[in-house]
């Protein structure tokens, strides 16, 4: 299976090395043709702002009809921004996703935090969660599955193939999230 990582900004090499360490090829996605054979896509962290401008152009179309056609796209953090619409003044995102994304809804950097939150799609295990200027979901439409929640916040969702969370698994040693994603790959 091959795996496409968006390689615009952000924790790029990490999801390449959860990936590697799951068994699993990647390539890193600069143009449309690099999605060309991949069974998914992950949107990285980053800033939103620079991914987004970047996506406004023809790898973001390319990357629309990836999703229409029901290739599975996971965003994290930067990435739930991108899949989404923000209630902002943020006009370059995909809005693939029935959701409304509040940025930095956290706080700051020095806001940042880590914790262990109980996602049951994940196993009984609580998932170790990064958040670092970290989004949340602030509406979810009806077709949109939460998936958990933090202090009563939306952090991961899915609707169909695609799949966001406002915190970074790639800056854990736990691959559940990573093989969670790969499952809706196959």
């Amino acid at each position: 299976m091959l795996v496409g990582i968006l390689a615009i900004h952000g924790s790029v090499s990490e999801h390449e090395s959860m990936l590697y360490r799951l068994g699993v090829r990647s390539v890193l996605v600069k143009t449309p043709e690099d999605l060309n054979g991949i069974r998914g896509l992950i949107i990285p962290g980053g800033e939103s702002t620079t991914v987004g401008k970047f996506l406004s152009g023809t790898l973001g179309n390319a990357i629309k009809k990836l999703a229409m056609k029901g290739t599975p796209i996971y965003g994290t953090c930067t990435g739930m921004i991108v899949l989404g619409n923000v209630a902002s003044r943020e006009p370059h995102t995909l809005g693939l996703m029935d959701v409304t994304v509040k940025r930095n809804a956290f706080g700051r950097q020095v806001d940042s935090f880590e914790e262990d939150l109980a996602i049951p799609a994940l196993g009984k295990k609580p998932f170790h969660c990064v958040y670092i200027r970290a989004p949340v979901i602030s509406r979810a439409g009806a077709n949109v599955d939460i998936l958990a929640r933090s202090g009563g916040n939306i952090v991961f969702a899915k609707q169909g193939n695609l799949l966001a969370s406002s915190f970074h698994p790639e800056l854990t040693n736990d691959t559940r999230m990573h093989e969670y994603f790969l499952k809706m790959c196959k």
